[in-house]
């Protein structure tokens, strides 16, 4: 076997002093803080929830994989088509979901670059697949090759005109990779700049037969949640499915050779690493905005009240809905023998409205005894936060 380089992907992170990458590093941390604070820790969470949702829906487009919304939304709840396509799709969006389910609740693996984050994500999502999606096709050879959940690949391949390190070498490779994104070798700023950078280079070494896109944007999106800036609230995977030709444009001119004397001094260039560190932030920071205004109080409230009324008028929802959405909205959560003093009902009126909207979706709760906060069922989404998914 040849023993490659680790020198092969350097440089591993943009020169220090980069004004415009710091910068952009300090804005997507400020906003994405701000719209965190924003909302109680009840609406973060019923969001969190959608958002996952969201966040598999594009994670799966940037794969070619495009699964309704709808769909996924009856992946969660057990029902699943007929048709097998259809159903290892929605398998596969549900796999997603629960992985990243662990995630935002802190029971995966400290997210800091290692080999043991990468091995858990990819054993995580690959255990939850049907059979049928666990084989790649050599497209020289046409011959099937059976992934292995949680095993770096332990053959060569080529991603287009990228030949990622070979399978002998992979270990050294991703050690290099946890040195140089060491949160303890780095500060804060850096480290943002860390995110951006990592995610092309874990790309570039291609460590699993099959995957990969995968587990590096779960990889991104915990890295962001532990260093406190990525949130439940905003999916960096919206903004790249939503670019898709400029984000795998940016990661294949990331792998290209240094181009001059000028272009740094590692086997990469430098400048094309740059250029993808500063999309990626950019990016990001398009989505916290992109959020934040989709959740500004005021905005979010008239779009609620103008569907609660045409689903009143249609006799979809009992009088008195709003109330109780608008509560759950502004205080994050009510308990239920509140619903009588928000609605303005007698007990058993104002009952009868909450047990609906908690029957609907609407409204949401941990167990039968437990307070309401706010849900968010597949026919409120479209007109609450429009343009969340493409029309």
């Amino acid at each position: 076997m040849k023993s490659e380089p680790t020198a092969l992907m350097e440089p591993m992170l943009p020169a220090l002093g980069n004004k415009e990458l710091e910068d952009l590093a300090m804005v997507l941390a400020r906003k994405s803080g701000a719209l965190a604070g924003a909302m109680p820790a009840a609406v973060r969470q019923s969001i969190g929830t959608l958002v996952r949702s969201m966040n598999c829906y594009y994670s799966n487009l940037i794969e070619g994989h495009d699964t309704h919304p709808r769909d996924i939304d009856r992946a969660l709840s057990g029902d699943f088509a007929k048709d097998t396509t259809t159903r290892n799709l929605q398998l596969e969006a549900r796999a997603h979901i629960e992985v990243q389910q662990l995630i935002d609740s802190g029971r995966a693996p400290a997210s800091k670059p290692s080999g043991e984050f990468m091995r858990w994500a990819h054993q995580e999502f690959c255990s939850r697949l049907p059979d049928e999606l666990l084989w790649v096709e050599n497209p020289d050879t046409g011959e099937r090759l059976k992934v292995t959940p949680g095993q770096f690949r332990q053959r060569e391949v080529a991603v287009g005109r990228h030949i990622p390190p070979m399978a002998g070498n992979l270990e050294r490779f991703m050690r290099r990779f946890e040195e140089a994104y060491d949160p303890a070798r780095l500060s804060q700023v850096q480290q943002v700049i860390a995110i951006a950078a990592s995610h092309h280079r874990l790309v570039w070494i291609h460590p699993f037969l099959d995957g990969n896109g995968r587990v590096v944007r779960l990889f991104s999106h915990a890295w962001l949640q532990e260093i406190g800036i990525g949130s439940s609230l905003w999916s960096v995977s919206r903004g790249l499915a939503r670019n898709v030709q400029e984000y795998k444009a940016r990661l294949m001119a990331a792998d290209s050779p240094r181009k001059v004397d000028l272009d740094g001094r590692g086997n990469l260039s430098h400048e094309e690493l740059v250029s993808f560190c500063r999309f990626f932030l950019s990016t990001a920071i398009d989505q916290v905005d992109f959020m934040a205004q989709l959740l500004d109080s005021a905005s979010f409230l008239t779009r609620m009240s103008l569907h609660v009324q045409e689903e009143v008028a249609l006799k979809r929802l009992p009088k008195g809905s709003f109330a109780l959405l608008r509560e759950a909205w502004m205080a994050g959560e009510f308990k239920r023998g509140q619903a009588a003093a928000i609605t303005g009902y007698k007990e058993r009126a104002a009952r009868e409205v909450l047990t609906t909207l908690l029957e609907k979706g609407y409204l949401v709760s941990d167990h039968k005894l437990a307070p309401v906060r706010l849900g968010f069922p597949a026919e409120a989404v479209e007109r609450w936060l429009p343009r969340l998914y493409p029309v």
